[in-house]
């Protein structure tokens, strides 16, 4: 008799459901930070190209071997990556993911203002060097009487300037390497 194990063609389906929600655009509105889940962290899903793969249009490539803006080992716009680590270097970095296009800030409170603290969250969208392909989202807390964080609005427009931020430092380091 022919006797089909279901229980792994579950799995498999699980497993390439679970990969095609994870695929899904990036939506707008209001942003909630990424949470740890299993050890690892769950960011918010990036937006894809039409037609691209899992790992991206060119394929997986672990050391390089891409065209255009791309650099050897990461999967994202090179001069993006670099500006966002630029741009947010005085903030500690909980994750960087290259391959994903996710920078995530741990929270960093200003000496001249003790009782407020911000983290960010940085997705890079795309491949090229674009101003739609940069996404910051800001979390803020503020320390209440009694010494604990609660979580507070932030301006929209703080997360905005961050974004110009990254794009000008990215066309800048674009510029100067095609100089030199």
């Amino acid at each position: 008799m022919h006797h089909i194990h279901k229980r792994p063609l579950r799995a498999l389906a699980l497993a390439a459901l679970l990969l095609a929600a994870g695929c899904g655009a990036f939506s707008g509105g209001t942003a909630q930070y990424p949470e740890k889940r299993g050890g690892r962290i769950d960011p918010a899903p990036t937006a894809r190209q039409e037609g691209s793969t899992l790992f991206g249009d060119g394929g997986f490539s672990l050391f390089g071997g891409g065209g255009g803006d791309s650099q050897a080992g990461i999967g994202v716009n090179a001069y993006l990556w670099r500006a966002s680590l630029d741009t947010i270097a005085f903030m500690p970095l909980a994750s960087a993911d290259p391959f994903g296009g996710v920078i995530i800030t741990d929270w960093y409170t200003s000496p001249r203002q003790d009782t407020e603290r911000f983290k960010m969250t940085v997705y890079i969208l795309d491949k090229r060097l674009r101003a739609d392909a940069v996404k910051v989202s800001v979390f803020r807390q503020e320390k209440a009487a009694d010494g604990t964080w609660a979580d507070a609005p932030s301006n929209t427009e703080t997360g905005v300037r961050v974004e110009n931020a990254i794009l000008t430092r990215a066309r800048q380091l674009r510029i100067d390497s095609e100089a030199g």
